[in-house]
């Protein structure tokens, strides 16, 4: 039991014209993108956030840094692939991940099941049935409220390789 670790991830990312809506790497075909360096798709952002965390291995800050031009538009699931495989070589096993995005719109229910596939298929095949996807709303508060943006929180758990 002392190998396990848990980590949490947030992410925020205002609307914008003229992106697509990537959520948990699937375009949600929405009439507004979200505004950011990468493809800003805030679920795949705060799973990559806790999985770091999780693993102490920094954060998406750090190893994707915005002000380099080879992540601009590159799209979150690649990101997370190559964190995948950081956690891998690092003898870090995913336990599970449990996320939830938060906006008023687009409703998430009916994209979590190829949203799930999509963030497997990133990360090694793990199983779909550990991947927990939901939404909800803040009841029309705040900047998600007035669907100004999408914000997503993500908490997983990692056994961490047994150290001699």
């Amino acid at each position: 039991m002392d190998n396990l670790r848990i980590g949490i991830g947030f992410d925020a990312h205002p609307f914008c014209e003229g992106r697509p809506c990537v959520i948990g790497g699937v375009d949600l075909k929405h009439p507004l993108g979200l505004k950011g360096h990468s493809d800003a798709d805030v679920l795949v952002h705060a799973v990559i956030d806790s999985l770091l965390g999780a693993a102490s291995l920094g954060d998406i800050g750090v190893l994707f840094p915005d002000s380099n031009e080879e992540f601009r538009d590159i799209s979150s699931i690649e990101l997370l692939g190559w964190v995948y495989g950081r956690l891998a070589g690092e003898g870090v096993r995913i336990i599970n991940i449990d996320a939830v995005v938060i906006c008023e719109e687009p409703k998430i229910a009916r994209w979590a099941p190829s949203m799930k596939l999509k963030i497997s298929g990133a990360l090694g095949g793990l199983d779909p049935s550990r991947i927990g996807i939901k939404g909800t709303t803040t009841e029309k508060l705040g900047f998600t409220g007035r669907k100004e943006g999408i914000a997503a929180q993500a908490v997983s758990l990692v056994r961490l390789s047994p150290h001699p």
